[in-house]
């Protein structure tokens, strides 16, 4: 097992899931736990969150994990059925498929078996998956009887000041309204920002784990706790004398006498390989900063201001006191990717 290691929070899962509760209060939770909770552990999550009405996935298989892990919520399948057996699988464990493309609308019309429930997708301008909005007559002639709802997704609700979002909602409540079937439309930046967007039910996705999903800021910011906390212990501490180089290509320099502490995390464990000198860590309770270049499993941290740091304590590269974000936006990258990316390797 590497040194590196995550923390997860369970407590802050549910209070996160509680601000989701309270934004929407009319509309039902429909937690994302795809991509393995964000990173978090989908069993675990899964369970920390059972008060949700029901979990969505990306994929049949995640959706069998959790049925073989006791979960009875509904569970919707984001991006619907593969093939056939896939869709089999799907009615015989109560899924709900989404249906967003022709070939998926061939598993049904050539289906005999029972059928699994339904929701039809429609594209309102992500241009991702779904159906053009001129087609949503046809199918839902087709599917009605097995069709329970209708969904879409916004491609600009991260950033509040964009119209797209306005423009995909007046698109989606215009077709939506020659149906009378529950709704789905927002995702957890159109939960936190726009009412409007809440219909039946919601879909909270990074909010649930304590990442802010605007473009600017944190969770913390929204009210909501960070989740996930990843630590590495200190291997090594030494000295390093002024015009010494530190890490691959030799591109710090120290100016003085510092002293450095060697942890074991690096882009191997999810830590982004481009995190720049200066980069936050936190290590005995204070802010130090990253040197050189990220190794494949160790970092180098100037620790010259310490008063004590030795071999075996314990640093935070993000976590309640480290935001996510920060380290996300130094890098060019999106939270979501840096907690997705860390559940893989520690």
């Amino acid at each position: 097992m590497r040194q590196a290691r995550v923390s997860i929070d369970t407590d802050a899962l549910q209070h996160n899931l509680e601000v989701a509760r309270q934004t929407a209060p009319h509309s039902k939770i429909m937690s994302v736990v795809k991509a393995n909770a964000y990173g978090h552990g989908v069993v675990q999550v899964a369970k920390a969150l059972q008060r949700s009405d029901g979990f969505a996935v990306a994929c049949v298989s995640e959706a069998i994990t959790l049925r073989q892990h006791g979960v009875t919520q509904p569970l919707l399948v984001l991006q619907g059925a593969l093939n056939v057996t896939e869709y089999r699988a799907a009615g015989l464990l109560k899924m709900t498929l989404v249906m967003h493309n022709a070939q998926q609308l061939a598993f049904y019309t050539e289906h005999t078996e029972a059928q699994p429930d339904l929701w039809l997708k429609i594209d309102t301008g992500m241009h991702r998956l779904g159906f053009a909005p001129d087609q949503v007559g046809e199918v839902m002639q087709k599917i009605k009887p097995d069709c329970s709802g209708l969904m879409t997704h916004f491609s600009d609700a991260d950033d509040p000041q964009k119209d797209e979002t306005s423009e995909q909602l007046e698109l989606f409540n215009s077709l939506c309204n020659a149906f009378s079937l529950q709704r789905s439309a927002a995702n957890s930046a159109a939960l936190l920002t726009r009412p409007d967007t809440h219909f039946d039910w919601v879909r909270p996705g990074i909010m649930l784990y304590g990442a802010t999903p605007l473009l600017e800021g944190t969770g913390s910011d929204l009210g909501l706790n960070p989740v996930m906390t990843l630590h590495a212990p200190v291997i090594s501490v030494k000295n390093v004398m002024a015009g010494e180089a530190i890490g691959y290509g030799s591109d710090y320099v120290a100016s003085a006498n510092i002293k450095v502490a060697v942890i074991s995390c690096g882009y191997g464990d999810g830590y982004p390989r481009l995190a720049p000198t200066g980069t936050k860590v936190l290590l005995n309770e204070q802010h130090c900063e990253l040197l050189g270049r990220v190794s494949m499993d160790m970092i180098c941290v100037d620790v010259t201001r310490l008063e004590e740091c030795a071999v075996g304590d314990e640093a935070t590269l993000w976590g309640p006191e480290l935001p996510v974000e920060h380290l996300a936006q130094g890098v060019g990258t999106l939270s979501y990717a840096l907690l997705t990316g860390v559940g893989v390797h520690v």
